[in-house]
């Protein structure tokens, strides 16, 4: 199928041109490679396509009705040609991205507002699911992920980082003995994410020695946003991205436990596929996430 496009086009390049040798110089190859083309597509379709003569070159009834086709294939791959081209020049086209469901409270949720508004052409269509989507066989442009990235044949770049937070409902705090640092917290009731329920929860002080807590899980879910209510309500303590409970800390829905004692952050990545455009809308958009005025405020 592929040698029949090529043989159309050289044909339709041959009688554009006038000659084979015109046509030769015009797709830098010998007129003997034009004329074999011609040959083998008349063969392969059983007609002849053009009359010879030492002169000029004629259409036979069939070689026109082929040229009508030919030069209609053309014009649609130019066309095609020419949108790659302009998008290049200005980015527009289809953005499928895919992040973490609880990034939908953070502010990255705006500032890829603000970029589909600076490019007006662009279309983005984003995807929020706790749910690591795969990139490649989901057709996803671009993937947020969160923590540790699994060794693959993505390209990867850190984004930011999101602080954790051990966080509880003031009611559940106050009904147990006040802690006086993580270890306190082995008999609690514990809240979990799914994907890292298995994770000892890890706390560090300036001056003291790290501590693991060992704990016994009562609840893991695999969304965020349910974690936290689920906390609110009394369920336990949990440990959640900064953003998820901000809202709920402002409030006094929940309560930030042993606040001296942190827990390690999150890394944010984007990752996407690996043959991706040098020049394309992933490279548009991370150089619009990584430049000051947007870098500082992508998770709060």
């Amino acid at each position: 199928m592929l040698d029949d496009l090529r043989q159309i086009a050289i044909f339709a390049k041959t009688v554009d041109h006038g000659s084979f040798r015109g046509a030769a110089e015009a797709l830098r190859l010998s007129p003997s490679v034009v004329s074999h083309h011609i040959k083998q597509l008349e063969e392969r379709l059983g007609t002849a396509l053009l009359y010879r003569s030492t002169r000029r070159l004629a259409l036979t009834a069939d070689g026109e009705t082929l040229l009508a086709s030919a030069h209609a294939m053309l014009e649609a791959a130019e066309t095609g040609l020419r949108g790659i081209s302009e998008q290049r020049a200005e980015p527009s086209g289809l953005l499928r991205l895919t992040l973490p469901a609880f990034l939908a409270s953070s502010d990255l949720v705006e500032r890829l507002s603000e970029f589909s508004t600076a490019h007006d052409k662009v279309e983005l269509s984003v995807d929020f699911s706790d749910a690591v989507r795969d990139v490649i066989a989901d057709g996803y442009d671009m993937a947020i992920r969160v923590g540790t990235l699994k060794d693959s044949a993505l390209k990867a770049q850190k984004l930011c980082e999101i602080r954790r937070l051990l966080v509880g409902a003031p009611d559940y705090i106050d009904s147990q003995p006040t802690p006086t640092e993580p270890v306190d917290l082995t008999d609690w009731r514990w809240l979990e994410l799914a994907p890292v329920w298995h994770v000892k929860p890890e706390f560090k002080q300036p001056g003291r020695r790290k501590q693991v807590v060992k704990r016994e899980t009562h609840i893991s879910v695999n969304n965020a946003i349910a974690l936290s209510r689920m906390a609110r309500a009394g369920g336990g303590l949990t440990i959640l991205p900064e953003n998820v409970v901000a809202h709920d800390l402002a409030t006094g829905g929940l309560q930030h436990l042993l606040p001296e004692w942190k827990t390690h952050s999150l890394n944010v990545y984007a990752v996407w596929p690996g043959n991706a455009p040098k020049g394309g809308l992933i490279k548009q958009l991370l150089q619009f996430l990584n430049a000051p005025e947007n870098a500082s405020r992508l998770i709060s």
